[in-house]
């Protein structure tokens, strides 16, 4: 048995996740228990240094090298507060997981470049700040044996949501969705897991450009337009839709540029919440598609991450999926806030064991490895 602190912060920046948890055993024999649960608020100032790392017109190595080190730091007080709240002593953790934060993931290379994931928040600044073992930087060994590094969460889902009798689709909606598919009665080998295209991202960014607003809450805006069918039917046409598996985006394919761009072309034509509707639909659509495959009459897709709190891009989705239950997290028992931190503390128990927690039929990795690095305190 051990106690974890899990941290997580996605490509939405709408906060760290931190997930303070119980782990007895490790393989499939792995169990969790939630004890608390905190989303540490990110200041704006240092929404705004991501963001200017995020993109290659305002990014540059200064930038990358001293936000590196203040992560660590926002990610300690995120361990520290979720101890808080559960009035749990920061010196009985036995260890952290920080996923860290993404600021560029490069699974395909052009030319000159090779294939790579880059995320930051260092972790001698949480060991340190925590005095405690961290393991973090899970991506990369992934990509090591020539996975895409991505998705990271299906070892962790394939643990808690594997049944002997259902197909289980877990669909996250973050930034970015993504899909693992979860065979009844599978073995890890048939875990097949991708990226579906864009979450709340595109959504997000419309929010703030038309409202002011961080993100569409209860989905009110998207569930006030109309979808406008000509500037779907266009979204839709993005080459990655269709891609075939193993694949895996992000703000490179649908980020602030995506975005502007839809605006520059559409705003003239498409009232603001018509505009968040059809962005809404579009994510539920580019779900759809890539997970019709996979459905069959005992299947459950179970939708966790910050979509699953969006009443209209819920809705979208079971529209476009009427012979399928869909559920979200919370009905089967689950936390969707907490899901990906969770995850983390996952990976990082198998690391600390020596044991592998990568999905090669999901990332296309030649061998199942051990994810992450360990930072010791001492």
């Amino acid at each position: 048995m051990a106690f974890a602190v899990g941290i997580m912060s996605g490509t939405s920046l709408d906060g760290v996740d931190a997930a303070l948890v119980e782990i007895h055993g490790t393989n499939t024999d792995t169990t969790v228990q939630l004890m608390e649960f905190t989303t540490y608020p990110l200041s704006t100032e240092i929404v705004k240094k991501i963001k200017d790392v995020l993109s290659v017109e305002t990014s540059s190595v200064d930038k990358i090298c001293s936000l590196n080190v203040e992560l660590g730091y926002v990610f300690s007080e995120a361990a520290k507060a979720v101890c808080e709240k559960a009035d749990f002593a920061l010196d009985q953790v036995d260890f952290v997981a920080s996923h860290g934060q993404t600021i560029y993931h490069l699974p395909v290379p052009g030319s000159h470049q090779s294939a790579s994931t880059f995320q930051i928040g260092e972790s001698a600044i949480i060991a340190e700040e925590t005095k405690t073992m961290v393991v973090s930087d899970f991506r990369t060994r992934d990509m090591a044996v020539n996975g895409q590094g991505a998705p990271i969460v299906p070892y962790s889902e394939f643990v808690l949501y594997r049944d002997a009798e259902r197909t289980r689709l877990l669909q996250n909606i973050g930034g970015i969705g993504n899909v693992t598919i979860i065979p009844s009665g599978a073995q890890i080998e048939e875990i097949i897991a991708f990226d579906t295209g864009p979450g709340n991202m595109i959504i997000d960014e419309l929010c703030q450009f038309f409202y002011q607003e961080a993100y569409d809450k209860n989905g009110e805006h998207a569930s006030q337009g109309i979808v406008d069918q000509e500037m779907l039917s266009e979204m839709m046409a993005h080459p990655y839709i269709e891609r075939k598996y193993p694949k895996t985006t992000g703000r490179e394919d649908f980020g602030a540029e995506y975005t502007a761009n839809l605006i520059g072309q559409w705003q003239n034509k498409v009232a603001p919440d018509d505009f968040i509707a059809t962005a809404t639909r579009f994510t539920a659509q580019s779900i759809a598609v890539n997970i019709s495959p996979f459905i069959d009459q005992q299947t459950e897709l179970i939708i966790g991450g910050g979509g699953s709190y969006n009443p209209t891009l819920v809705q979208m989705i079971k529209e476009q999926l009427p012979e399928i239950s869909v559920l979200i997290q919370e009905e089967v028992g689950f936390s969707s806030e907490a899901k990906e931190a969770i995850a983390m503390t996952i990976l990082a128990n198998q690391t600390i064991h020596h044991l592998p927690s990568n999905v090669p039929s999901a990332t296309g990795a030649m061998k199942p490895v051990i994810l992450g690095k360990i930072t010791y305190y001492h």
